[in-house]
């Protein structure tokens, strides 16, 4: 086969002799794009070899042959064409007419010439379509009255009727659709006529899109029919060649098999690794994998490690085997607790960090100590300071646990109460379940996040590493399709791969593999690098979720900035009274408590009445009986110099100049070692 333009192979091409192979004899570079604009191929190189699949009409171009103007229409246009035919030439136009009037025909005729035609008007060009609507005198002659369509406006023309030709009479065939005018071989490069559109005649000018397979090229490569490229059909000495075509794992899990199919690696995604097993270094150009399927169940559970080092974050499968027993989980704000409640599962905490919360900002709000339990019940809003509303965690306070009966409290504490959603005091949960759980029955019983501990590792999996941390935080449950793939030079190297974070590009390779006897060992557990983890922590999922609320403004902050502004000579009031304040303790000491330990009893007086704790009896205990507190053991203090300590230590805190640190710091240290006189001064300042 001659090479020939590729509109004009696609033009003559039967759609029935799918697929050709075709040669690039002329190749073709377009210099807006190397590869393709709009998603057609624009640049093809001289011997390519192009397997076209299927060939697409796009659109048709319809041409005024004698003006040159153009309209595009729709494959769907619903117009009928008729062709124009001249089966005889006539020599003059007389001829024409004659012949027209022997087979009853009526004017207007169209015709055309071969030759150009010159008048006084104008000149008409070869084949040029005239309309003859009458004959007529012109100038004292028989003369034929002819339009001609021209690009700026029609022109009558007389023609004498002894113009010579010769002259061809198009007349109008059989009117059929679009498609079928294009698809007759036997009406190509002629004239047609159509009703709907503004010319008498015109010319069909296709262009189709062709839809063909090409050396390494992972998708099919779509081509203009009306790229300047000439082409030749080799299908014949083709037949052996085999288009090598890339394929994604995501398209081959798009694709859904057939499984397992073997396959080598020609290209891995650049950048770090987002996991750190020991099958990732195995990933490289030339690999041959074996992809078994999908894997199931298709669902994961991102989990960190909790300990003093830095933590590690792994993806566990649904079809881990071990065995998890859930340990207590810490809540460092109020706000953990209300996105930890769930409806029909009591939430019991203990407080491990004190907290006040009678303070200005936040007043009628109830303080927590080290100890206290609590069971969260629902969220609320309480009227704060300033007017506004404030978000609050509704809550009800227990009473200690039995064990501690030689304690007599008074059992004030059932009622319910608030706690800001800011309020900082740490908690832990209480819990008292010792069953071991599935990851299946872990994640369908409980909502996450929840930390557990591993008791029985994978039989599955030796190399499980989960039973040598402390403690784990099942963090999310994610929903992700998963390939099963092996290395074909080591079987026994099974793994998981997400194709959405790691799109291979394979090729499909010679030989299919048998299906293996037994299951194969799958790898449950793959640790994950930190940046990918944390990307993963920013999906849409999480991306709504509102941040907790921050703590207002500190009234104390705001003293201090306007105690900033005021002269140095105010300093200097400050330090002179703060030297003259012993002189002033002693004439109040007469009131106070004469010992440390009934100046205990006023702390603890205190402490009930501002925090709104249970209130204590006197630290008088019996012989022999001691009772357990929470002073730190091995510093050798006292219980009535701890508490004088704690309440210097408040009273410091709300004081609203801060220039008493460093004596207050001083003072301290003289507890520490057993003063009863610097302790009896201070309760004198205090009051």
């Amino acid at each position: 086969m001659e090479p020939v333009s590729l509109q004009d192979f696609v033009c003559a091409l039967d759609p029935a002799s799918l697929p050709r192979v075709l040669r690039v004899c002329s190749g073709v570079y377009f210099q807006g794009s190397i590869y393709e604009i709009s998603g057609n191929e624009c640049c093809l190189s001289t011997g390519d070899l192009i397997k076209v699949t299927q060939v697409c009409l796009q659109r048709v171009v319809c041409e005024n042959p004698g003006t040159g103007q153009t309209i595009e229409i729709a494959p769907t246009f619903r117009g009928h064409f008729s062709p124009l035919t001249g089966p005889q030439s006539y020599g003059t136009l007389n001829e024409l007419l004659s012949a027209a009037t022997q087979h009853s025909k009526k004017l207007p005729i169209c015709f055309m010439s071969t030759h150009r035609i010159t008048t006084e008007a104008r000149v008409v060009p070869e084949d040029q379509p005239l309309l003859l609507e009458a004959v007529e005198i012109y100038h004292g002659a028989n003369c034929a009255r002819c339009v001609l369509d021209t690009e700026a406006q029609q022109f009558v023309l007389h023609l004498p009727l002894s113009q010579k030709g010769p002259f061809w009479e198009w007349e109008p065939g059989a009117p059929r659709p679009l498609l079928q005018a294009l698809q007759d071989a036997a009406l190509k490069d002629l004239l047609f006529t159509c009703p709907t559109l503004p010319w008498h005649s015109l010319i069909l000018r296709p262009q189709y899109e062709v839809q063909a397979i090409m050396h390494m090229r992972r998708t099919t490569v779509k081509i203009p029919s009306t790229l300047e490229v000439d082409v030749e059909d080799v299908t014949a000495s083709s037949q052996h060649i085999h288009f090598i075509q890339p394929l994604l794992l995501s398209e081959a899990l798009a694709q859904g098999g057939p499984f397992p199919l073997t396959t080598e690696i020609l290209e891995v995604p650049e950048g770090p690794p987002i996991f750190l097993s020991p099958w990732v270094a195995s990933l490289q150009k030339g690999q041959r994998l074996c992809i078994h399927g999908l894997a199931s169940p298709p669902w994961r559970v991102l989990v960190s490690t909790k300990g003093r080092k830095a933590p590690r974050h792994f993806m566990v499968s649904g079809a881990y085997q071990g065995k998890l027993r859930r340990r207590p989980r810490e809540f460092l704000t109020a706000y953990d607790l209300l996105s930890a409640l769930r409806p029909g599962q009591p939430l019991r905490v203990v407080a491990t960090k004190d907290y006040e919360g009678d303070g200005v900002e936040s007043p009628g709000f109830t303080s927590l100590a080290v100890g206290d339990r609590l069971e969260v019940l629902r969220s609320g809003q309480a009227h704060g300071a300033e007017g506004r509303d404030i978000d609050v965690l509704v809550c009800q306070r227990l009473s200690d646990q039995a064990g501690e009966e030689e304690e007599d409290y008074e059992q004030v504490d059932e009622d319910q109460i608030l706690l800001p959603l800011y309020c900082s005091s740490s908690f832990v949960e209480e819990m008292n379940d010792g069953r071991r759980y599935s990851l299946e029955d872990l994640t369908t019983q409980f909502s996450l996040p929840c930390e557990v501990k591993v008791v029985v590792k994978d039989s599955s999996h030796p190399a499980d590493p989960l039973p040598s941390f402390p403690g784990l935080r099942l963090e999310e449950k994610i929903m992700e399709p998963f390939l099963v793939v092996s290395l074909d030079s080591n079987p026994a190297m099974c793994f998981e791969i997400p194709p959405r974070w790691l799109d291979l590009t394979v090729v499909e390779a010679k030989g299919r593999p048998g299906r293996p006897a037994r299951p194969l060992p799958i790898a449950t557990v793959q640790e994950l690098a930190d940046a990918f983890y944390y990307s993963l922590r920013r999906l849409p999922a999480f991306e709504s979720q509102l941040p907790p609320p921050r703590p207002p403004k500190s009234e104390g902050l705001r003293g201090q900035k306007k105690q900033t502004s005021k002269g140095k000579g105010s300093q200097s009031s400050q330090v002179l009274e703060l030297q003259q304040c012993p002189r002033l303790l002693k004439p109040r000491m007469k009131t106070l408590p004469q010992s440390a330990k009934n100046s205990s009893d006023t702390y603890s007086k205190v402490s009930a009445h501002k925090k709104g704790l249970r209130a204590t009896k006197s630290n008088t205990k019996a012989p022999g009986r001691q009772k357990r507190t929470g002073v730190p053991c091995g510093l050798g203090w006292e219980k009535e110099n701890y508490n004088t300590e704690k309440l210097l230590t408040r009273f410091w805190i709300r004081s609203a100049s801060r220039v008493h640190c460093l004596e207050f710091r001083l003072l301290t240290s003289y507890i520490s070692l057993g003063s009863p006189l610097i302790s009896q001064s201070l309760c004198c300042t205090m009051e």
